[in-house]
């Protein structure tokens, strides 16, 4: 598994004033050729916006139908003729030897996105992350989102996201 030893870990911060701005970014995002080999790592409180976030980017991507929350299921996959993808939730693991116990293992190890809501619920096993995405819920209705590249190929999706997004959103590199 990637370990990103060597890169700096790289932060942004964003506000996201509605959904459109979050559909804008799932977009860019999903333009980017890295993202179909990324693991990324959704945090925030119930209702932050990361199942809407996925949605977005599972759209952006092509994915036509039903976007499901994996929140009983653990875990839906959604495939593309050129891509795999693995929307995970992990909001209702109990002990995080339960990823692997699930085999979540081999899915981890397979090419394709992974999209992770409550990691922290299986730290320890799940492997690192390439973006950390944390979004806030304010009481405006905007999100306050803090973007963390952890690997080459997370830092060259912030780079670019945060080049295609610049006079949309309100930037604050920490």
């Amino acid at each position: 598994m990637r370990n990103g030893s060597g890169h700096t870990p790289i932060v942004k911060s964003l506000l996201w004033s509605d959904e459109i701005a979050t559909q804008l970014f799932a977009s860019a995002l999903a333009s980017q050729p890295a993202l179909r080999h990324a693991f990324i790592e959704l945090h925030g409180d119930l209702g932050a916006g990361k199942t809407t976030l996925v949605r977005h980017i599972l759209r952006a991507l092509g994915i036509q139908g039903r976007v499901k929350s994996p929140t009983y299921a653990v875990v839906e996959p959604y495939e593309l003729p050129d891509l795999n993808i693995w929307h995970f939730d992990f909001y209702r693991f109990n002990d995080p030897r339960e990823w692997e116990d699930a085999g979540f293992r081999d899915i981890f190890a397979s090419p394709g996105l992974k999209l992770a809501e409550w990691p922290e619920k299986a730290t320890g096993f799940i492997p690192r992350a390439d973006l950390v995405i944390h979004l806030e819920a304010l009481e405006d209705e905007s999100r306050q989102v803090t973007l963390t590249g952890k690997t080459a190929t997370g830092l060259a999706l912030l780079r670019a996201v945060s080049t295609r997004l610049a006079p949309l959103d309100r930037e604050d590199a920490a």
